[in-house]
């Protein structure tokens, strides 16, 4: 992994020059959002966090760093989650924000706490409204996501085939959403999912998210 350690160390130099997305620090944060009603993660395990560090040599925070979407702090992460439960509606600030963020560089991971079908609902509307003109499009297996660090050659919730979902932008994947759960239950504490359908690779996924997000 030491090439893959040099190639996100070069790729964090030259992102350190765009003044609308800075993340070159000593510590690479992750970002918890914060958005709405006051609403974000309640339980997504941050454990693939220390994976990542380990995989690719970087020092990357072991826990969430709470972000407000609409506050520009969130430009100094490279990636966000974007969970929750229940019905939501973004501020226009928020709406405003994710888009700049999206554009700049940002990467966000998006999936409904425990499957819960009233946050994707209000996910897909707000998504429509904040990034207008993207659409959410199936992430074809043969992406990069699927072989920066771990090698995934399939999705699986209970047993059945999954698929995940992406925002596109000038080619770069920007958003991946997951219907169905992309916390890594297994290693999450305060709540059990119970009745929820998490992808069963959501930690090597999240894990090859990170490192795809630093390096593009």
């Amino acid at each position: 992994m030491k090439l893959l350690a040099l190639l996100l160390a070069l790729t964090a130099v030259v992102r350190g020059a765009e003044p609308a997305f800075n993340w070159n620090s000593e510590t690479i944060r992750c970002g918890n959002l914060v958005y709405g009603n006051n609403q974000t993660a309640i339980c997504f395990a941050d454990a693939f966090l220390t994976d990542a560090a380990k995989q690719t040599g970087l020092n990357i925070a072991p826990g969430f760093t709470r972000l407000a979407l609409a506050n520009d702090e969130v430009f100094n992460t490279p990636l966000c989650i974007f969970t929750g439960q229940g019905d939501f509606v973004l501020k226009n600030a928020e709406r405003t924000n994710m888009r700049r963020y999206l554009e700049n560089g940002g990467f966000i991971l998006a999936s409904p706490g425990c499957s819960n079908e009233l946050w994707n609902t209000a996910f897909h509307r707000e998504i429509a409204l904040a990034l207008p003109g993207y659409k959410l499009a199936a992430i074809p297996m043969t992406h990069e996501l699927f072989s920066t660090v771990n090698k995934i050659t399939s999705l699986n919730v209970k047993g059945r085939p999954s698929q995940l979902f992406g925002v596109f932008i000038n080619g770069r994947l920007a958003l991946v959403y997951s219907p169905e759960g992309l916390n890594d239950a297994r290693s999450a504490s305060g709540c059990c999912c119970c009745g929820g359908a998490e992808i069963s690779e959501s930690r090597e996924v999240n894990v090859n998210a990170v490192a795809y997000a630093l390096l593009h």
